[in-house]
């Protein structure tokens, strides 16, 4: 292998694809990026056996050839090297990376590409492509609301369903549900549902460029994996075998009071009410006033520590409420959501609280309430 390329192009697909390195790697390959000449530039790729990214570097072939080698280690190496013309030649007989640029001269030691797992793009035709931005967008209002343990590995994960030219995104964990419906640029034939690992979606989102690009869907006929592919970058990840939860009847459909709120002042409140919720159980109460008052106010209240209260303009309708919910996925909504104003909606303390954005008919979150002594 022997190939050229420019230092800020090796940066960034380096930067892209170890989002994808095993960070405790059981097999030391799985440490490694993998680096082959493809399709007249080099191809990158790292896994960490639930996700695989490949990403192409544009540059000069002189020779054909593959190694892996350590990824932390190549990548501060070129972070650290002048924006120029970096060659890269490879010693098969001593599986030897040899790194010039300008001056600077390098040998990395590797381990042979046969001992690297395949990632391998997946042949069949795309199940249907959505616009890069816009699917970004969904995927920060939806991801952070999986669950984490994995006890309960269905919930890890996001449901993704695919039917005419809707594309629905659910996560859910035991507290709170987020769902947003976006639009598909290329209509699907069958209905389809898988369950992506909510950790794949979140590495997806630091991958997407935010511009106007059409980044394509394909699933496995097994559905064991799918591929995000956008131009340049390839993310394969495993699929989540089993059935997530039915959420729609957990959605409440009617209310009994409605507020909307400014979503950075309601955010901002939230966060100085988390402060003295801490020592509280991480509880805040949110008050709405009834009909013909504008207020909704948050407070928080810890024995020991003190106590805390914001009153917030609003538009109020329906009954007076106070509802307690935890202070930090009241924060999570707030500040992934979409909208310049949030509408809050209840039902009385003890029933699931409601979360849409005005002006986005596209997604509704929903936090199920803490039960108080008071």
């Amino acid at each position: 292998m022997n190939v050229s390329v420019m230092q800020e192009n090796l940066a960034r697909g380096l930067g892209i694809v170890s989002r994808a390195v095993s960070s405790r790697a059981t097999l030391p390959v799985l440490a490694n990026v993998l680096l082959k000449t493809d399709n007249n530039g080099l191809k990158l790729t790292a896994t960490n056996l639930e996700i695989g990214i490949n990403c192409w570097v544009p540059g000069k072939l002189e020779g054909e050839g593959e190694i892996t080698v350590p990824a932390k280690l190549l990548t501060d190496l070129v972070a650290s090297l002048p924006n120029q013309r970096i060659d890269l030649q490879l010693s098969t007989k001593d599986r030897t990376l040899k790194v010039t640029c300008g001056g600077s001269r390098s040998s990395i030691k590797g381990i042979d590409a046969d001992e690297f797992p395949v990632v391998a793009a997946i042949g069949d035709a795309p199940a249907t492509s959505v616009d890069s931005r816009a699917l970004r967008e969904a995927l920060g209002e939806v991801v952070f609301a999986a669950a984490t343990d994995e006890s309960r590995p269905i919930l890890t994960g996001v449901l993704t369903k695919l039917a005419g030219d809707r594309m629905t995104l659910a996560a859910a964990d035991n507290y709170r549900i987020a769902v947003r419906n976006l639009t598909v640029t290329q209509p699907v034939g069958a209905e389809t549902s898988i369950v992506v690992p909510g950790r794949s979606y979140a590495e997806l989102m630091r991958i997407l460029p935010d511009a106007e690009q059409q980044i394509d869907i394909t699933i496995t006929p097994n559905k064991s994996q799918v591929l995000f592919h956008v131009e340049g970058i390839d993310l394969v990840s495993r699929l989540i075998e089993g059935q997530f939860p039915n959420y729609e009847p957990v959605i409440p459909t009617a209310h009994s009071s409605r507020a909307v709120v400014d979503r950075e002042a309601f955010l901002a409140g939230a966060r100085r009410a988390s402060i003295f919720a801490r020592d509280s159980a991480n509880i805040v109460k949110v008050e709405v006033a009834g009909d013909g008052s504008s207020e909704v106010s948050i407070t928080a209240h810890a024995a020991d520590v003190g106590d805390n209260s914001d009153v917030l303009e609003a538009s109020v309708e329906g009954q007076a409420t106070t509802i307690a919910f935890n202070a930090r996925y009241l924060i999570d909504v707030l500040s992934n959501l979409g909208a310049d104003e949030a509408a809050l909606e209840l039902s009385g303390p003890l029933a699931p609280g409601v979360i849409r954005g005005i002006g986005k008919d596209d997604y509704v979150h929903v936090i199920m309430p803490v039960r108080t002594a008071s």
